[in-house]
């Protein structure tokens, strides 16, 4: 049986990251409950927005820099990604996915749970959504791309605001050391139906560009 996912050989800025976060973290623990199911609570929300409001101050410059963007770079470039359609960044933080992606794809919206982080990212980039991921306000099949940065991964929604032919692109900037963390196989596992993808890394972390396959239909 063929692997659901093709791994490309490692980007020349490929390396491994510091030691960071274990499996053990209490947000990696949390980002594998939401991945399987687990229910999205308002006190969640509240719990999650009260963190990285409180990130925020410094997010900007610890979190924007070629390293961190080298994943999503790659993934532009060696991905097979639609750059003509609308893209969706979820959890967009303080822009470091909009500030790769605003001259390359057609158009761009950002959504970020944080208000701190949303006050703190370009607005001239892209348009900008105070919004919880887990209920995106977005009409089903209505983008062509979903980007998840160091993002928790809610998998119905993915699911539902991607057209039939979307593409979801996932990137851990830290690799396995990235609190939310799911490697490209636990991905494309925990969302519905049959998807299929390919994967490498490049800077610091990897990336996956995922599918769904029209013969798993």
């Amino acid at each position: 049986m063929p692997t659901p996912l093709d791994r490309l050989a490692d980007h020349p800025s490929a390396r491994d990251p510091e030691p960071f976060a274990g499996p053990d973290h209490p947000i990696r623990i949390l980002t594998r409950a939401v991945a399987a199911g687990k229910r999205w609570s308002p006190a969640n929300a509240a719990k999650m927005a009260e963190l990285f409001d409180g990130l925020a101050p410094d997010w900007s410059e610890r979190h924007v820099d070629p390293t961190k963007a080298a994943p999503i770079v790659d993934a532009l470039d060696r991905g097979m990604v639609p750059l003509d359609g609308l893209w969706l960044e979820l959890g967009s933080g303080t822009g470091a996915g909009s500030r790769v992606l605003h001259d390359r794809v057609r158009a761009l919206v950002t959504a970020e749970l944080s208000a701190e982080m949303l006050r703190r990212a370009p607005a001239e980039l892209a348009s900008r959504l105070r919004a919880d991921a887990s209920a995106a306000p977005i009409r089903s099949d209505a983008v062509d791309a979903v980007l998840l940065v160091n993002m928790l991964l809610f998998p119905d929604e993915v699911d539902r605001v991607l057209r039939p032919d979307g593409t979801l692109v996932w990137v851990n900037t830290l690799g396995d050391q990235t609190p939310i963390h799911l490697s490209a196989t636990d991905v494309i596992t925990a969302l519905p139906g049959t998807w299929r993808g390919r994967t490498a890394r490049a800077g610091t972390g990897f990336w996956l560009v995922a599918r769904r396959d029209p013969a798993g239909a």
